[in-house]
């Protein structure tokens, strides 16, 4: 056999507990769930512009221009925009953009209702006067800030090629009005993000990025965008347009501005949150030693979703495994274990599951940096979600490790006692996955001579009661399971068989069976 062959056969035999492909993806939308509820709170999909009482900046025009000594009303505003009066116009769209900047209630529904959005999208063309265009996107930006329905108020009135047109405008403050204007709409779902990519937004993107006077307000907006052009999936954004900004997301990763780092994170989240090329496409763009540097960072924006982009790339093939392995990822796995952030933790334990259902010499690595020494504290102490990932972790070993390598596991680690005590859970699904491990572990027992020594420790710990209590269980596979243990290894036809008694070795039991040349242990 061919040694992709051999891969390929291991991973369909173990990865993730012998899932496919399809299933696999499953559970890391499964997985991905609670994820996304708290992302809710570390990115926004859209971002109103709210004008605050500072001094102005290029998004905030100067003092001298405020309408507010002469107050408008809507009636005002519609025949100040009806005068054709350049300066007239002016004021009244950007009475409109103040109404729609208020912190709380804006009236967007009132502006919609007055039909002033095409008024407003044909301000953009007024390229003889920056300050209207200006007024215009912005007053724009936070209509398509709101609901679904107010954002394809905008784009379905043909707003989105002019706001890419104004990306090349050489006012850079009408330039960064149009950026986050189209990531309110790139981030109000995938059709609206579609229209957006399908207007050549990429390559200019790519121009402001690299532009070398770029000031920072204007280069975290860009990244935004950039981020709500990689998101959203059913269907998953053309690969086309995404790879062309993966390079200037790499170079961004070695960026210092938190906000920067933490959306560029999040979209390689997004792009690795796919298929096997799209992953391997960040791991060539060379994205993955520097999101593995920034687990160690105390930023839990960035930590998060660069945490989320390695857990990904580790569901992938053992190549794309491999890399982030080289990149040193397990000691930073071991200390986000114990971060607090029980989030966090969750998703470290997610990640470490998917390296222990990778080849033998990957989960030796792992064996190896003791990551399992606070996995074992997660799987007896922590949040139970998180527990449900370290017992992952522990199925996925039992399923492909070698005999030593699991006997290793169970004798360093000490994992029986915690693992065990899941049974009682009210989550039928982990029940199943530690049922999955025992029957593993029990295999080996016998196959090296230690299955009455398994069998008293599990009687010890009460792990037997446990199992006796499952078969009792509404679902018929965890039934099935559970019966088929007690069965096999706990029946009173199941004797002590003279070759496989022990012996004592300090207060140790130690196992001994001949397997060819190797003399191989069994111990707790």
């Amino acid at each position: 056999m061919s040694e992709n062959s051999m891969a390929q056969s291991r991973m369909a035999a173990y990865k993730n507990n012998a899932k496919n492909s399809q299933e696999m993806r499953q559970r890391r939308q499964e997985v991905s769930i609670e994820l996304r509820k708290k992302q809710k709170e570390d990115q926004l999909l859209k971002r109103r512009n709210i004008e605050i009482n500072e001094p102005p900046s290029p998004l905030q025009e100067s003092n001298a221009q405020s309408p507010e000594a002469i107050p408008m009303t809507m009636d005002d505003i519609i025949t100040h925009i009806q005068s054709n009066i350049p300066t007239n116009q002016f004021r009244a769209v950007q009475t409109v953009r103040k109404m729609l900047s208020r912190e709380k209630n804006p009236p967007i529904d009132v502006v919609i209702n007055t039909g002033l959005v095409p008024v407003l999208i044909k301000f953009l063309d007024d390229f003889e006067n920056y300050q209207i265009q200006f007024e215009a996107a912005w007053a724009l930006t936070n209509i398509a800030s709101g609901t679904s329905e107010q954002t394809n108020m905008v784009v379905n009135q043909g707003a989105v090629p002019k706001f890419v047109a104004l990306l090349t405008s050489k006012y850079a403050n009408v330039a960064e009005q149009a950026v986050w204007a189209l990531g309110n709409i790139a981030g109000d779902g995938a059709a609206a993000r579609d229209i957006v990519l399908k207007h050549g937004v990429v390559d200019h993107l790519l121009v402001l990025v690299h532009h070398p006077k770029i000031e920072i307000s204007f280069l975290r907006n860009v990244v935004w965008l950039m981020s709500n052009l990689c998101r959203n999936k059913n269907p998953a954004p053309a690969f086309d347009k995404i790879q062309q900004l993966l390079p200037a997301l790499s170079n961004l990763l070695m960026h210092e501005d938190q906000a920067i780092l933490s959306d560029v994170c999040w979209a390689l989240s997004y792009v690795t949150d796919d298929t096997p090329d799209k992953v391997q496409a960040v791991v060539n763009a060379g994205c993955v030693p520097r999101l593995v540097f920034l687990l160690r960072v105390d930023e839990p924006s960035i930590v998060t979703p660069a945490l989320r982009s390695i857990g990904n790339i580790v569901t992938g093939d053992d190549s794309q495994t491999d890399a982030v392995l080289e990149a040193k990822v397990l000691p930073a796995i071991a200390n986000l274990l114990t971060n607090k952030k029980q989030n966090i933790v969750k998703e470290a334990a997610w990640t470490l599951s998917n390296i222990t259902a990778g080849n033998h010499r990957q989960i030796q690595m792992t064996l190896e940096s003791d990551v399992f020494v606070p996995l074992m504290n997660v799987l007896e102490y922590g949040d139970f979600r998180a527990q449900r990932e370290a017992a992952w972790a522990i199925t996925n070993l039992t399923s492909g490790g070698t005999n030593d390598q699991i006997i290793q596991l169970v004798n360093k680690y000490q994992c029986v006692k915690p693992y065990t005590e899941l049974l009682t859970s009210k989550d039928a699904r982990i029940i199943q996955v530690i049922l999955t491990g025992l029957t593993a572990l029990f295999r080996v027992a016998d196959q090296m001579g230690g299955l009455d020594s398994f069998c008293t420790l599990l009687e010890e710990i009460g792990a037997v009661d446990k199992l006796e209590g499952l078969q009792q269980h509404e679902n018929q596979d965890i039934y099935e399971k559970a019966y088929s243990i007690i069965d096999t290894y706990f029946s009173d036809d199941n004797q002590e068989e003279a070759g496989l008694a022990p012996r004592t070795v300090g207060n140790e039991l130690e196992f001994n069976t001949d397997n060819g040349s190797d003399r191989s242990q069994f111990k707790f």
